[in-house]
């Protein structure tokens, strides 16, 4: 939807807004949480599968069944220029986003995986100026505190990685990132159709490059790497990027975003319950700045509302 039609109808509708003070916050509740959760979800996933067929199967069984849910439903096909931005979208997000995160994952640890991404928010902030949208200063320091705090999260932490892993990592969060800011401006499918067509057009071309890299489905996956899929298809897919778009749509690119910072220290305490990973200082005082970082983010966009 473009910018007019947005503006269009938060002026004819209220209720809808009304509605969104509430949903915001829910969804970015989401995103933080499940989001968070899925580094975890991706290591334990590929111990039986390997990244770009994960990520293939992942969005294929979550976009099917919310493609057939919605049509049973009787929601609209979208049209041949819904379906070409959907393909364009899904696979910088999904495709490129994550896609590339599953592969760097082999080569790196989960918290390098976590503090590249996190710099996706920036790179949001610069696609979304490309367009006039810049970030308003208060945002721009939320920003800033973020992504402080995301070094010095990683400061006690003895991480190892690639070069390929590392540029794997920045790819995805320069495409999520320019993903984002391009959808706001195009004819998009309407609601959640959104999301099940992007994962649709996603889940094909994982599934031809897995195919063209060599990869192959295992004959005999674990059960805890099937159990992460399984959880990967519907919560990290299905209702967290529906959350994500709504957020997307709804809210400032900046908070949208805000969840990168979020999700390494979710992702740091997932660890320590699941994994017996340990916490030191830095991960806490990195987890406070974060947290510090993502209250300025919102307090700038409630201020910003209000005006």
């Amino acid at each position: 939807m473009n910018d007019t039609a947005s503006t269009s109808a938060v002026t004819t509708a209220p209720a809808p807004v009304a509605d969104s003070r509430l949903l915001v916050p829910l969804a970015l509740f989401a995103l933080y949480i499940i989001w968070g959760s899925t580094y975890l979800g991706i290591r334990f996933a590929l111990e039986s599968y390997p990244p770009f067929l994960l990520a293939s199967v992942r969005f294929i069984g979550a976009g099917v069944a919310m493609f057939a849910f919605l049509r049973l439903r009787g929601h609209a096909l979208p049209t041949a220029r819904q379906w070409r931005n959907a393909a364009i979208t899904g696979i910088l997000l999904l495709g490129f986003g994550n896609g590339l995160v599953c592969f760097a994952e082999q080569h790196v640890s989960s918290g390098i995986a976590a503090v590249v991404v996190a710099s996706m928010p920036l790179f949001a902030a610069l696609f979304s100026g490309m367009y006039g949208e810049w970030p308003s200063r208060r945002e721009l320091v939320g920003l800033m505190i973020g992504f402080l705090g995301v070094i010095v999260l990683n400061l006690g932490s003895s991480l190892s990685g690639s070069r390929i892993g590392a540029l794997a990592l920045l790819v995805a969060a320069m495409s999520w990132a320019f993903g984002s800011a391009w959808s706001r401006r195009q004819d998009m499918p309407a609601g959640p159709m959104n999301t099940a067509a992007q994962m649709l057009c996603a889940s094909v071309a994982m599934l031809i490059v897995g195919l063209a890299t060599g990869e192959r489905l295992p004959a005999h996956p674990t059960v805890r790497a099937t159990a992460a899929l399984v959880y990967l298809a519907v919560f990290g897919s299905i209702v967290a990027f529906s959350a994500y778009l709504y957020v997307l749509k709804h809210a400032r690119p900046a908070l949208a975003t805000s969840y990168a910072y979020v999700n390494p220290p979710v992702a740091v305490l997932f660890g320590v319950l699941l994994a017996g990973e340990t916490v030191g200082p830095f991960d806490l005082a990195g987890m406070a700045i974060i947290l510090i970082g993502v209250g300025a983010i919102t307090l700038a966009k409630q201020r910003r509302t209000a005006r």
